[in-house]
Order: structure tokens, then C-alpha cells, then sequence
């Protein structure tokens, strides 16, 4: 199983997307600072996942959210209480 995930940055209430195949120890390393692009802004918290079968339509979709404004807008207000939380 993989996953699509959105990230919070507790300190800095910044977002972050990405996908994993294990999303307990991913989360991990983003918060032990193991991850170039998060590392600053570290602790995070999970607000938002999606699980998929394969490894392609997981990074599929995380390409789709990272770069179609439209894509990510539509999920933004589909799940704005977890956002704000």
C-alpha cells in the first residue's frame, strides 16, 4: 500500500505533500529532521492521507496536488477543519 499524505508543521503551520509506502516511519523521519525539504520546520503532525494500491497512482496523485493549483484548492476545501486543526 502507498500513500498520499499532507503534513503540518506544528511550529510554523506550514503545509508539506508527499507519498510513502510506510507512512509511520516517514512521519518519523520528518520529524527527526532526516528530510532536506522539511527539515526546518520540523515537528509535523498527519492531517490528511490517501492509500493506493500501486506506487504510481500514489505518486501520480502527489504530483497532481504539488503542481495543479486547482487539484490542491478542491482537496484544501474539502478538508479544512483538518488543515486548521
Amino acid at each position: 500500500m502507498y500513500y498520499v499524505y499532507i503534513l503540518k508543521s506544528i511550529k510554523y503551520h506550514t503545509h508539506y505533500i508527499g507519498y510513502t509506502n510506510n507512512l509511520i516511519n516517514r512521519l518519523a523521519c520528518h520529524n527527526h529532521k532526516e528530510v532536506y525539504a522539511t527539515k526546518l520546520k520540523a515537528p509535523y503532525k498527519i492531517v490528511y492521507y490517501e492509500a493506493y494500491a500501486s506506487r504510481d497512482e500514489a505518486h501520480h496523485r502527489e504530483h497532481n496536488l504539488k503542481l495543479r493549483a486547482q487539484a490542491l484548492n478542491h482537496l484544501k476545501k474539502r478538508i479544512k477543519k483538518s488543515l486548521e486543526a
